[in-house]
């Protein structure tokens, strides 16, 4: 197997989760609807919030990668709903598709083998496509354990949980 190949398929296996972290699906397994907008104590943010966050932020830097004229949103206001906003399930379902269709477009743009994950965008020369892959699976990952920890905090696991035996996906 090329060395090319190999990148292309860890880069996916980082885009999905679950290696050494929880994946995106799996903070969110078993989620108890009612609580889409339970915020933990001290926390600005519900657990709507961040799945929005996370779905704006990687939306971003697929947009970033494939059209020169993106303008990204205003930071940080921008970047994620106002403290007081909520949603219903509608909406809540709303953003667990878009993460999940952004990652499928990220992911095409990597299995594509006429993508050059390392040459500089055209329109960002200072940036590539490998940067921008990392820098998604990156911040989903952090928010991802932010969820996951929320969940603990505020016993909103399902009693049998796998993730909290330590046994993988």
């Amino acid at each position: 197997m090329k060395a090319q190949d190999v990148l292309r398929e860890e880069l996916i296996a980082l885009l999905e989760g679950g290696n050494a972290h929880f994946g995106f699906m799996g903070a969110l397994a078993d989620f108890p609807l009612e609580h889409i907008n339970s915020k933990a104590p001290n926390t600005p943010y519900s657990f709507w919030h961040f799945v929005e966050h996370i779905r704006i932020a990687q939306w971003d830097i697929l947009e970033f990668i494939r059209d020169p004229k993106h303008v990204s949103p205003n930071y940080p206001e921008g970047y994620r709903p106002r403290p007081e906003e909520q949603t219903d399930e509608k909406g809540w379902q709303k953003s667990i598709n878009g993460v999940i269709s952004d990652r499928e477009a990220l992911k095409a743009i990597v299995r594509d083998k006429k993508t050059d994950l390392f040459a500089p965008i055209p329109h960002a020369p200072d940036y590539t496509i490998f940067r921008e892959i990392v820098l998604a699976a990156d911040h989903t990952a952090y928010h991802t354990g932010e969820i996951a920890i929320m969940r603990q905090v505020m016993n909103l696991w399902p009693a049998g949980n796998l993730y909290l035996t330590g046994k993988p996906d």
